[in-house]
């Protein structure tokens, strides 16, 4: 089969193969913590291209410094068949929906500080893993057993369902949550395992007669989950002695129901929802102290107090960071998020009481402040980091005891260590404010392999000291984090050059690939990054493979694939984000898709372009993209064109006169189509739904269709923390960012598509536009999903959403 064949055979299976393949995730290493001292790494890996089930793996340098790879836990040997069809607790798979996590087996797992323990769920089963060191090989020798499985079993409505269980760092016991009860398990040796109910939460009515548990207890409540990226509700303290923990009571919430209209036997499901301007929540944590008897077995509390601060003043609990030495810290934040303090909770402290808080460092902002993961955080030492939107510098920066360190330019998106010599962090450059780059990044910048740049579509790992002197420790662009221990790092990531997710484990001068057997969607996206506008957008723009039909047009119509919201962003130096682009542009479009303001990585003020005004002002970039195409494609011909021409220089001279910004990853140098504006149409999903339908609504001039997916519609149908950070708390601004009362607007195509099941953005939303259109009189599309969510991972669902989209939009603007 020729090379022209293959490509066009891989896009036309494409829908179906992201779909079986979990957007091509399954058989790639992910999930990797060092243990020890960071010469062994744990890591989660399925079997397989196609396979789901994924199992723990240990990756290990021996003496010589030779790498290994050793299966330490594999659902199929300890389920059997089982471990195929899945049936994880509800509480499970709603904090999987908030973690986007669709794979099945071991998906999470907890170790101790040696990290020869290891505990995780499958199937709702506990199950631990214990490594022993052959001292005559040096080789790991696990042994995986079920966990107290006779207590589960003896009174399943006491002890499970087994939530988020966590091991204590000695190794000694574990703790998990039922949702109403603290369960701990005593790891119990000849003694046996044992569970105890240590703490719990329940209603009665006046009669004394169990009434609806609006109360959870050790999980982190819908919107830390949902927008914080917290998905723990409880912590251990260093010393195995004591736990913090978060309770909450949903009672004054709005209750939503979520049915399932195909089954109309099915009762619908209740649940409370944090709808913007309604209430949150009610948090509360609490802190116990534990005892343990001659065995190492559980003795009761001796210690119990609620953690004391200003909870009316500041209702999120958005951060809890323990480190030993140290007692724990908590970032809680106001209502609008302009507001927030970092309080030591007491623990060990001399002379103040358990649970007594004070406060480290108070931050504000007058429009929003931004979480930054890995902060606030003690260094062993104990100084404080803390993350700083720092507006006179337009820069996400780090402070030491409050005095910013980190250089300006540099936006810092996660901190991943935190040592008394420096902060491992993960950052996204600002060329405009930081345009010297570190030796290593030159250096690389100076051959023809690196694709893109150090900027804000680079996500990279760096080393920063406290005198803001930035060590790479990635070299190529990409989309990279890291976990490091004393001695060894794993980082991993994706980037231009590689269809594979990476993962690399580096000891000393020892480095070793993880492999990985992922399928790989049999084509790269013939991407060319740009920057578009007034506002200088970063653009990607994706032509027709130069094995298409399409690849010699001199004109196509422009398909808009805009980003996924405020806060998130679709342009960055990663091959995948540009697979599902490449298959539309195969299709017979020039898909372009440009980052506008309220995007990431261009600094604070970029983001608070959208304070209060997220409708016009996103969609007057997207028109100000399609408005700047046609010169901007005009002028890379030109480029591509004069390179072409350029005698035997060759590729280095390509990498030295033009910006790796203009260069594209397939490295053709075929003209790109021109754009024809008279057929510009536009796709998204959930904010980019939003936008897609917008753009129909209230620029038909530009857009001559549109596919909305998921498409949040009215704001006060959205959770309170995303969506009152942009929004704020005035009901009048969010009548003025809503979209049904734009129905009557619309004048050209416009396909909704929503999941019945979507707990995230309901269906709701896009009912009452279509109620809306109805009411006008707007002849529009409607696709209904059953039984798919936020996330569309069954495999007939996606490849056909795809396909008649695509025939939808054909038919639109032909």
């Amino acid at each position: 089969m020729s090379e022209t064949n293959d490509v066009n055979d891989a896009i036309k299976h494409f829908p179906r193969l992201r779909a079986r393949t979990l957007r091509f995730g399954c058989g790639a290493p992910r999930s990797a913590q060092t243990v020890g001292d960071g010469s062994r790494a744990l890591f989660l890996r399925s079997d397989g291209p196609e396979d789901l089930v994924t199992a723990l793996w240990l990756s290990w340098f021996d003496e010589s410094g030779e790498h290994h790879e050793t299966k330490l836990a594999d659902p199929r040997e300890l389920l059997g068949a089982t471990a195929d069809s899945e049936d994880v607790p509800a509480e499970e798979k709603a904090r999987r929906e908030r973690a986007r996590e669709g794979g099945t087996g071991i998906v999470g797992y907890s170790a101790d500080d040696d990290g020869n323990r290891i505990v995780f769920t499958i199937n709702g089963r506990l199950f631990l893993t214990d490594i022993d060191w052959n001292d005559e090989t040096g080789a790991p020798e696990p042994h995986t057993r079920e966990l107290a499985g006779e207590w589960l079993d003896e009174d399943p409505a006491m002890y499970t369902p087994v939530l988020n269980p966590r091991i204590a760092p000695d190794g000694e016991h574990v703790l998990y949550t039922t949702g109403s009860y603290l369960m701990l398990v005593d790891i119990g040796g000849e003694l046996g395992d044992r569970i105890t109910a240590v703490y719990g939460v329940s209603v009665e009515d006046e009669d004394g007669n169990p009434a609806e548990n609006t109360w959870k207890i050790g999980l982190a409540e819908f919107v830390a989950g949902e927008e914080m990226d917290r998905y723990d509700g409880f912590w251990w303290a260093p010393d195995s002695q004591h736990v913090l923990f978060e309770s909450f009571d949903t009672a004054d919430e709005p209750t939503w129901y979520i049915s399932d209209p195909a089954d109309p036997e099915k009762p619908d499901a209740g649940r409370r929802y944090p709808r913007a301007l309604t209430r949150n929540a009610d948090v509360y944590l609490t802190v116990i102290t534990l005892a343990f008897d001659e065995n190492d077995r559980y003795a009761g509390i001796t210690g119990n107090a609620d953690v004391d601060w200003d909870r009316e003043a500041y209702e999120y609990v958005a951060a809890v960071n323990w480190r030993r030495g140290h007692d724990p810290l908590v970032l809680v934040q106001n209502r609008r998020q302009t507001r927030d303090q970092v309080l030591e909770v007491a623990v060990a402290a001399d002379g103040a009481a358990l649970g007594a808080t004070r406060v480290l460092e108070e931050h504000a902002n007058e429009q929003w402040i931004d979480l930054v993961h890995g902060t606030p955080a003690y260094t062993p030492d104990g100084r404080l980091v803390c993350s700083l939107n720092d507006m006179a510098t337009d820069t996400n920066r780090l402070t030491m005891d409050g005095r910013p360190f980190t250089p300006a330019g540099w936006n810092v998106r996660t901190v991943l260590a935190v040592t008394d010599e420096d902060v491992l962090a993960v950052v996204q450059r600002a060329p405009e404010i930081a345009p010297e780059v570190p030796d290593a990044w030159a250096d690389a910048a100076a051959t023809e392999s690196v694709f893109g740049d150090h900027d804000a579509r680079s996500f990279d790992v760096v080393s920063i000291d406290y005198n803001g002197t930035i060590t790479p420790v990635t070299t190529d662009p990409g989309q990279w984090t890291a976990s490091r221990g004393e001695r060894g790092i794993v980082v991993s990531g994706r980037d231009m050059r590689s269809a594979r997710a990476q993962m690399r484990h580096i000891l000393g001068e020892q480095s070793a690939t993880i492999a990985s057997t992922a399928a790989e969607p049999g084509f790269t996206p013939n991407v060319t990054f740009t920057r578009l506008g007034e506002h200088q957008l970063y653009t990607a723009i994706i032509a027709p493979s130069p094995e298409s039909p399409y690849a010699h047009a001199e004109k196509l119509p422009v398909l808009m694939k805009p980003y996924g919201g405020p806060g998130f962003q679709q342009v960055i130096a990663s091959q995948s984000f540009y697979w599902e682009g490449q298959w539309w542009a195969d299709q017979g479009f020039l898909v372009v898709t440009a980052d506008g303001r309220g995007t990431t990585g261009r600094g604070p003020a970029w983001d608070r372009e959208i304070f209060e005004d997220m409708k016009d002002v996103t969609l007057a970039d997207q028109i100000e993209a399609v408005n700047a195409l046609p010169e901007a494609v005009a002028r890379l011909n030109a480029d591509a064109e004069s390179r072409a021409a350029q005698p035997a220089a060759g590729d280095q001279a390509d990498a030295e006169n033009h910006p790796p910004a203009l260069r594209a990853t397939s490295r053709q140098r075929e003209a790109i189509p021109m754009p024809d504006l008279d057929k510009v149409c536009m796709i998204g999903w959930s904010y980019g739904g939003f936008l897609s339908a917008l753009a129909v609504l209230d620029a038909p001039n530009v857009f001559k269709a549109a596919c909305a997916g998921a498409p949040p519609t009215d704001w006060t149908l959205y959770d309170t923390h995303y969506t009152e950070r942009y929004l704020g708390l005035d009901p009048d601004v969010y009548y003025r960012n809503g979209i049904v009362q734009d129905a009557p607007k619309l004048e050209r195509p416009l396909m909704l598509i929503h999941g019945f099941a979507d707990d995230n953005v309901t269906i709701a939303h896009s009912l009452r536009l279509s109620q809306a259109l109805m009411a006008a009189g707007r002849p529009h599309t409607f696709l209904p999903l059953t039984g798919i969510t936020h996330m569309t991972n069954d495999e007939t669902v996606a490849e056909n959403l795809l396909t008649l989209q695509r025939d939808f939009l054909r038919d639109a603007l032909a």
